[in-house]
């Protein structure tokens, strides 16, 4: 039930959170969107690799733990495509804008195109909460402090992704109150994550060792694969990757800590 109610928290107020800071600071937020995404980037690469990975090993081998990150990763490819397929985003333009990374659609000055945007990137979001819940479920039916470690993180990560979700929908009309409160429900998709987390890790051992592989899998190619390059495009400079190695720095001094 713990693991439930991290996970609830987490995609809910991490997302709310960010959409009352969108709608405090106004919509004009990207490079600040980028260098918090990088940072939380950062902490989730180190947890994943300092932590999930050897888990999956420990709890298995290192056959199971790559066929789970590969896994993982294909799963968000899956879920990519089909966004992109919804979103009609061409491969070429992949990273004009900061929201192009989730998968929205080009963005026009007008207030109908940047609500149909919004809501693009609302679902995509929505898809890519449920490997992070994966992870909190997983890792919280093992080791109730590892989840409760992830949740934070995965909490802290959700503030700029709900950020980056409210600017087009408050700057296509919707009201802020409305905005804010559509952004918290859509983290609340974390919680099938973490279900299927606990259940997959409660089969076996090496089912566990499955669930913290893929769950890694899929949060490194988030990270690595969009999160990252799209960060580096957006504020033309180096920040990002200097962010990305302080959050390594941070996830290593907590997971050690």
């Amino acid at each position: 039930m713990n693991v439930i109610l991290q996970s609830f928290l987490a995609g809910v107020v991490g997302m709310g959170l960010g959409g009352v800071i969108t709608a405090i600071v106004g919509t004009r937020t990207k490079k600040m969107i980028s260098i918090f995404l990088s940072l939380a980037g950062g902490v989730m690469a180190s947890i994943v690799l300092l932590e999930l990975i050897p888990k999956a090993v420990e709890y298995s081998n290192i056959c199971v733990a790559v066929a789970g990150l590969v896994l993982g990763a294909l799963m968000v490819m899956v879920l990519n495509y089909i966004m992109d397929r919804v979103s009609k985003t061409h491969k070429s333009k992949l990273y004009e804008s900061y929201t192009d990374v989730f998968h929205s659609t080009e963005a026009i000055d007008k207030k109908k195109s940047m609500f149909r945007s919004g809501i693009i990137m609302l679902f995509a979001i929505a898809l890519h909460n449920i490997p992070e819940g994966l992870a909190m479920g997983a890792a919280g039916y093992h080791d109730a402090a590892l989840g409760l470690t992830i949740a934070i993180m995965i909490g802290l990560h959700n503030v700029p992704e709900g950020m980056a979700v409210s600017a087009p929908l408050i700057s296509g009309g919707l009201p802020m109150f409305k905005t804010i409160v559509l952004v918290a429900l859509i983290g609340a998709t974390t919680v099938i994550g973490a279900v299927a987390g606990v259940f997959i890790g409660s089969i076996s051992y090496t089912s566990l060792a499955l669930s913290f592989a893929m769950a890694g899998g899929a949060m490194l190619h988030v990270v690595f694969g969009e999160i990252l390059p799209q960060s580096i495009v957006t504020t033309k400079d180096r920040l990002p990757a200097i962010f990305a190695m302080v959050g390594i720095i941070v996830g290593l001094i907590i997971t050690k800590i």
